[in-house]
Protein backbone atom coordinates (compact mmCIF):
# COMPACT_ATOMS: atom_id res chain seq x y z
CA UNK A 1 0.00 0.00 0.00
CA UNK A 2 1.25 3.61 -0.83
CA UNK A 3 0.69 6.27 1.96
CA UNK A 4 -1.71 9.27 1.04
CA UNK A 5 0.38 12.30 0.21
CA UNK A 6 2.46 13.13 3.23
CA UNK A 7 0.68 11.63 6.07
CA UNK A 8 2.38 9.80 7.99
CA UNK A 9 1.24 6.04 9.55
CA UNK A 10 2.97 4.51 12.41
CA UNK A 11 1.09 1.78 14.20
CA UNK A 12 0.03 2.54 17.80
CA UNK A 13 2.58 1.11 20.06
CA UNK A 14 2.05 -2.14 22.22
CA UNK A 15 2.87 -0.11 25.41
CA UNK A 16 -0.02 2.96 24.42
CA UNK A 17 -2.40 -0.28 24.33
CA UNK A 18 -2.32 -0.35 28.39
CA UNK A 19 -2.88 3.35 28.41
CA UNK A 20 -5.94 3.45 26.67
CA UNK A 21 -7.30 0.47 28.80
CA UNK A 22 -7.23 3.47 31.69
CA UNK A 23 -10.77 3.50 33.65
CA UNK A 24 -10.64 7.28 33.80
CA UNK A 25 -11.19 7.10 29.76
CA UNK A 26 -14.71 6.03 29.92
CA UNK A 27 -15.47 9.55 31.51
CA UNK A 28 -15.13 10.82 28.04
CA UNK A 29 -15.31 7.87 25.95
CA UNK A 30 -17.61 5.48 27.61
CA UNK A 31 -18.00 2.72 25.42
CA UNK A 32 -21.91 2.23 26.45
CA UNK A 33 -22.75 5.20 25.79
CA UNK A 34 -20.91 5.72 22.34
CA UNK A 35 -21.65 2.02 20.77
CA UNK A 36 -25.05 1.26 22.08
CA UNK A 37 -27.43 3.11 19.31
CA UNK A 38 -25.44 1.08 16.71
CA UNK A 39 -25.23 -2.75 18.26
CA UNK A 40 -27.67 -5.00 19.85
CA UNK A 41 -28.31 -8.56 20.13
CA UNK A 42 -26.82 -11.22 17.20
CA UNK A 43 -24.93 -8.53 15.62
CA UNK A 44 -21.88 -8.97 13.63
CA UNK A 45 -19.38 -6.44 14.40
CA UNK A 46 -16.15 -5.70 12.44
CA UNK A 47 -13.55 -4.04 14.97
CA UNK A 48 -10.18 -2.71 13.22
CA UNK A 49 -7.41 -1.93 15.59
CA UNK A 50 -9.01 -2.99 18.36
CA UNK A 51 -5.96 -2.22 21.02
CA UNK A 52 -6.28 -4.29 24.19
CA UNK A 53 -10.07 -4.20 23.76
CA UNK A 54 -11.49 -1.20 25.19
CA UNK A 55 -14.56 -1.04 22.80
CA UNK A 56 -13.87 -4.39 22.29
CA UNK A 57 -15.35 -6.19 24.89
CA UNK A 58 -18.75 -3.84 25.89
CA UNK A 59 -19.04 -4.36 22.04
CA UNK A 60 -19.46 -8.23 22.73
CA UNK A 61 -21.90 -7.97 25.68
CA UNK A 62 -24.28 -6.12 23.49
CA UNK A 63 -23.75 -8.75 20.80
CA UNK A 64 -25.04 -11.29 23.13
CA UNK A 65 -24.03 -14.89 22.28
CA UNK A 66 -25.93 -14.98 19.69
CA UNK A 67 -23.41 -11.95 18.06
CA UNK A 68 -20.05 -11.63 17.15
CA UNK A 69 -17.23 -9.46 17.07
CA UNK A 70 -14.44 -9.59 14.84
CA UNK A 71 -11.34 -7.89 15.70
CA UNK A 72 -8.65 -7.45 12.68
CA UNK A 73 -4.96 -5.70 14.05
CA UNK A 74 -1.74 -6.11 12.17
CA UNK A 75 -0.24 -6.46 15.87
CA UNK A 76 -0.15 -10.21 17.65
CA UNK A 77 0.44 -9.00 21.21
CA UNK A 78 -2.66 -6.65 20.86
CA UNK A 79 -4.52 -9.33 19.97
CA UNK A 80 -3.01 -11.49 22.73
CA UNK A 81 -4.11 -9.19 25.31
CA UNK A 82 -7.65 -8.89 23.84
CA UNK A 83 -8.37 -12.85 24.10
CA UNK A 84 -6.88 -12.79 27.78
CA UNK A 85 -9.17 -10.14 28.87
CA UNK A 86 -12.16 -11.67 26.73
CA UNK A 87 -11.51 -14.91 28.26
CA UNK A 88 -11.19 -13.33 32.01
CA UNK A 89 -14.57 -11.79 30.98
CA UNK A 90 -16.37 -15.20 30.06
CA UNK A 91 -16.09 -13.03 26.17
CA UNK A 92 -14.49 -15.30 23.92
CA UNK A 93 -16.56 -17.29 22.09
CA UNK A 94 -18.20 -13.88 21.54
CA UNK A 95 -15.21 -12.75 19.77
CA UNK A 96 -12.77 -13.60 16.88
CA UNK A 97 -9.38 -12.64 16.52
CA UNK A 98 -7.36 -12.32 13.39
CA UNK A 99 -3.77 -10.97 12.75
CA UNK A 100 -3.41 -9.41 8.92
CA UNK A 101 -0.61 -8.08 7.19
CA UNK A 102 -0.40 -4.21 6.44
CA UNK A 103 -1.85 -4.70 3.17
CA UNK A 104 -5.59 -6.40 3.52
CA UNK A 105 -7.38 -7.05 6.28
CA UNK A 106 -8.08 -10.54 5.22
CA UNK A 107 -12.09 -10.37 6.06
CA UNK A 108 -13.03 -12.36 2.18
CA UNK A 109 -14.99 -14.77 4.16
CA UNK A 110 -17.37 -11.70 5.68
CA UNK A 111 -18.84 -10.41 2.46
CA UNK A 112 -21.82 -9.09 3.23
CA UNK A 113 -22.29 -9.97 6.76
CA UNK A 114 -21.20 -7.36 8.95
CA UNK A 115 -23.86 -5.24 10.70
CA UNK A 116 -21.43 -2.75 11.96
CA UNK A 117 -18.03 -1.00 12.13
CA UNK A 118 -15.53 0.34 14.69
CA UNK A 119 -12.87 2.56 13.09
CA UNK A 120 -11.76 3.83 16.30
CA UNK A 121 -8.10 5.69 16.23
CA UNK A 122 -6.73 3.82 13.50
CA UNK A 123 -7.86 5.31 9.94
CA UNK A 124 -4.85 7.35 10.37
CA UNK A 125 -2.25 4.43 10.49
CA UNK A 126 -3.70 2.89 7.12
CA UNK A 127 -1.40 3.62 4.43
CA UNK A 128 -3.80 3.02 2.17
CA UNK A 129 -7.54 4.02 3.19
CA UNK A 130 -8.99 3.48 -0.37
CA UNK A 131 -8.26 -0.29 0.10
CA UNK A 132 -9.53 -0.33 3.74
CA UNK A 133 -12.70 1.30 2.84
CA UNK A 134 -13.11 -0.87 -0.24
CA UNK A 135 -12.82 -4.17 1.97
CA UNK A 136 -14.83 -2.90 4.75
CA UNK A 137 -17.84 -2.07 2.33
CA UNK A 138 -17.54 -5.56 0.82
CA UNK A 139 -17.97 -7.23 4.60
CA UNK A 140 -21.19 -4.70 5.05
CA UNK A 141 -24.34 -5.22 4.63
CA UNK A 142 -26.89 -3.37 2.70
CA UNK A 143 -27.77 -0.53 5.41
CA UNK A 144 -25.18 -1.36 7.47
CA UNK A 145 -22.87 1.74 9.60
CA UNK A 146 -19.80 2.13 10.17
CA UNK A 147 -18.24 4.66 12.54
CA UNK A 148 -15.28 6.29 12.18
CA UNK A 149 -13.48 8.53 14.94
CA UNK A 150 -9.93 10.53 14.68
CA UNK A 151 -8.32 11.94 17.79
CA UNK A 152 -9.10 15.51 17.33
CA UNK A 153 -5.14 17.13 18.18
CA UNK A 154 -3.97 14.05 16.40
CA UNK A 155 -5.85 14.28 12.76
CA UNK A 156 -6.47 17.60 11.22
CA UNK A 157 -9.81 18.68 9.37
CA UNK A 158 -8.04 18.16 6.03
CA UNK A 159 -7.04 14.74 6.83
CA UNK A 160 -10.50 13.49 7.90
CA UNK A 161 -11.92 14.74 5.34
CA UNK A 162 -9.67 12.89 3.16
CA UNK A 163 -10.65 9.92 4.90
CA UNK A 164 -14.02 10.64 4.67
CA UNK A 165 -13.78 10.89 0.73
CA UNK A 166 -12.20 7.42 0.64
CA UNK A 167 -14.97 5.79 2.13
CA UNK A 168 -17.50 8.12 0.14
CA UNK A 169 -16.00 6.20 -3.02
CA UNK A 170 -17.12 2.83 -1.94
CA UNK A 171 -20.70 3.71 -1.46
CA UNK A 172 -20.71 4.81 2.41
CA UNK A 173 -22.24 8.15 3.08
CA UNK A 174 -22.09 10.46 6.04
CA UNK A 175 -25.12 9.15 7.74
CA UNK A 176 -24.73 11.37 10.80
CA UNK A 177 -21.64 12.89 13.33
CA UNK A 178 -22.24 12.23 17.00
CA UNK A 179 -20.16 14.33 19.40
CA UNK A 180 -17.20 12.21 20.74
CA UNK A 181 -15.16 14.31 23.26
CA UNK A 182 -11.31 14.95 21.43
CA UNK A 183 -12.62 13.40 18.14
CA UNK A 184 -13.31 13.97 14.99
CA UNK A 185 -16.18 11.64 14.29
CA UNK A 186 -18.52 10.51 11.28
CA UNK A 187 -20.94 7.56 10.96
CA UNK A 188 -21.53 6.53 7.66
CA UNK A 189 -23.82 3.90 5.89
CA UNK A 190 -23.48 1.45 3.31
CA UNK A 191 -26.07 2.70 0.56
CA UNK A 192 -27.71 -0.21 -1.04
CA UNK A 193 -25.17 -1.95 -3.02
CA UNK A 194 -24.81 -2.10 -7.25
CA UNK A 195 -26.70 1.05 -7.05
CA UNK A 196 -24.43 3.89 -6.71
CA UNK A 197 -21.43 4.32 -8.65
CA UNK A 198 -18.53 7.16 -7.29
CA UNK A 199 -16.46 8.87 -8.73
CA UNK A 200 -13.13 10.78 -7.11
CA UNK A 201 -14.70 14.25 -8.30
CA UNK A 202 -17.88 13.33 -6.46
CA UNK A 203 -15.16 12.17 -3.82
CA UNK A 204 -14.04 15.89 -4.09
CA UNK A 205 -16.86 17.49 -3.25
CA UNK A 206 -17.22 16.13 0.76
CA UNK A 207 -17.33 19.06 3.05
CA UNK A 208 -14.52 18.93 5.91
CA UNK A 209 -16.92 18.08 9.13
CA UNK A 210 -16.51 19.91 12.21
CA UNK A 211 -16.34 17.55 15.31
CA UNK A 212 -19.01 19.59 16.62
CA UNK A 213 -21.45 19.49 14.26
CA UNK A 214 -24.92 17.38 14.84
CA UNK A 215 -26.27 16.22 11.62
CA UNK A 216 -29.50 15.07 11.50
CA UNK A 217 -30.02 10.95 10.62
CA UNK A 218 -31.15 9.93 7.38
CA UNK A 219 -33.96 7.37 7.82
Amino acid sequence: MKPEGNRAHHACPVWMGHVLLCPFRRLGQNPDKILRPYVSDGMTVLEVGPGMGFFTLPMARMAGPRGKVVCVDTQPRMLDAVRRRAAKAGLADNIDTRTCPSTTLGIVDLAGKVDFVLLFAVAHEVPDTDTLFGEIAQAMKPGARCLVSEPLFHVSARAFDQTLAAALQHGLQVDHCPKIRSSRTAVLKLEMKGLIQRTPRAAQSIKVLDPAQQLPRLT
